[in-house]
């Protein structure tokens, strides 16, 4: 039986299930993964990690920020394995509790003050298995909406589940700017900055609900049917897909280096550099995000209807030519035009690419190992890219006071990611390998 005689059992409301559990699950994703970064820049180095120098320590809880994505690629590999053996499913049901779990507990630690050594340590755990539990999250939800997709639809309903990240910057940033305001700075410091991680919780329930009521995706069906099940698909991607998984992780490089750039290291530069109030540059993010959510939908169907490499070669050539202005323009000090920096920065220059990639990656592999293969490059991209470009733009900018160093770093980042998409195959209205 094929993958296109199983299509018509997915029904309008199963369909409509599966669209919001993925976005759901973008949303808790992302919402941590602002959530933490911006608790780095503002809290972090001084209720965890003390120094003389308070860079020092900002810079040291950044390092801590990446240490998520470094355990991105673990999870990407266990739950790609048993995504790709028992089905995706089973693995997103379990990824949005490991999660949820790890930020929540987050906003339970005792600090540096409190315990010593044991606060960072703690710390940084959680870190590590939030960062597994994201690591297979990912591929998952985007499995889930392509293989229920038409192939004319693919890209369109693939850029859905990046649509939830928006929710989650949007979340994270209203809820951390509206207990700012709530508090005094000292009463923030002291226990106002766990209000965001407790509220975590919420969005736990509401993913864990509706995710237990979905089925499995036609294709992967097809799959069992056939006895086409890999026994390792894993070493079957490493031994048999190779060039598709580095194309995979060089697709991720640029984009996910500007998403850090705009929602994280720009808290740094802005309050810490330039010595602006906190409201504004989390006001930008805030509008970048609404700005994003609307128009990722909009790349994914235009991939559709032009291709996906069309749109991530000019995303890459948009990326080189505003490594410069996006610096020059946040120099200014004016509200508006960070606003506007930050907008343009996520909403074009990560956004593109973040909207074609997640359908761009999946169809690269075979649907025996294509949790697998998807979660890994993406995973890896995101632990290369996001995982040390936040402690990179730091280093530089404490080191030279500049920003020259990490606009070129912005550039070289995409022409790693233009070889790639010039390499690859287009994969827009064909059918799944």
């Amino acid at each position: 039986m094929s993958v296109g005689a199983l299509e018509p059992l997915v029904t309008p409301s199963s369909l409509r299930r599966i669209i919001f559990a993925s976005i759901v699950g973008s949303m808790i994703e992302w919402y941590d993964f602002t959530l933490y970064g911006t608790a780095a820049t503002l809290v972090f180095g001084k209720l965890f990690f003390p120094s003389a120098d308070p860079a020092i320590g900002t810079l040291i809880s950044i390092a801590a920020y990446g240490v998520g994505f470094l355990a991105r690629p673990l999870g990407g590999a266990i739950f790609g394995h048993f995504g790709d053996r028992i089905g995706r499913k089973k693995m997103l049901a379990l990824t949005v509790i490991i999660m949820g779990t790890g930020t929540f507990l987050i906003g339970c630690l005792p600090t540096y003050g409190q315990v010593g050594l044991l606060a960072p340590i703690l710390l940084i755990a959680l870190r590590l298995i939030q960062g597994i539990g994201i690591g297979g999250e990912w591929g998952g939800a985007v499995l889930m909406m392509v293989e229920n997709a038409r192939p004319d639809q693919r890209g369109f309903f693939g850029s859905l589940v990046q649509a939830g990240s928006p929710f989650g910057v949007l979340a994270s940033i209203a809820v951390f700017a509206l207990v700012s305001q709530l508090t005094t700075d000292a009463e923030f410091l002291a226990w106002g900055w766990r209000l965001p991680f407790l509220l975590s919780v919420v969005l736990v329930v509401i993913g864990l609900w509706i995710r237990l009521s979905l089925v499995e995706t036609p294709a992967f069906q097809s799959l069992l049917l056939r006895a086409a099940v890999k026994r390792a698909p894993l070493i079957e991607v490493l031994t048999h897909h190779r060039r598709m998984f580095f194309t995979a992780i060089a697709l991720k490089v640029s984009e996910i280096a500007w998403a850090v750039i705009g929602t994280v290291f720009s808290i740094v530069y802005v309050t810490g550099k330039l010595g602006m109030p906190r409201g504004t540059i989390l006001t930008a993010i805030q509008l970048a995000a609404f700005v994003q959510m609307i128009i990722t939908p909009f790349y994914g169907w235009l991939s559709d209807r032009l291709g996906r490499k069309p749109l991530y070669i000019f995303a890459c050539l948009f990326s080189m030519a505003f490594a410069f202005p996006v610096f020059w323009m946040m120099d200014t000090k004016s509200p508006l035009i960070i606003t506007l920096a930050i907008t343009i920065a996520i909403g074009i220059g990560q956004g593109v690419m973040y909207g074609v990639g997640a359908t761009f990656m999946s169809e690269l592999f075979d649907t025996s190992v294509r949790y697998s293969g998807a979660s890994m490059g993406f995973q890896i991209g995101a632990a290369l890219s996001g995982g040390f470009t936040p402690v990179i733009a730091a280093s530089i900018l404490n080191g030279t006071g500049v920003s020259t160093g990490i606009s070129l770093y912005l550039i070289a980042l995409a022409i790693v990611t233009i070889l790639a998409t010039i390499s690859a195959p287009e994969t827009a209205k064909q059918p799944l390998r």
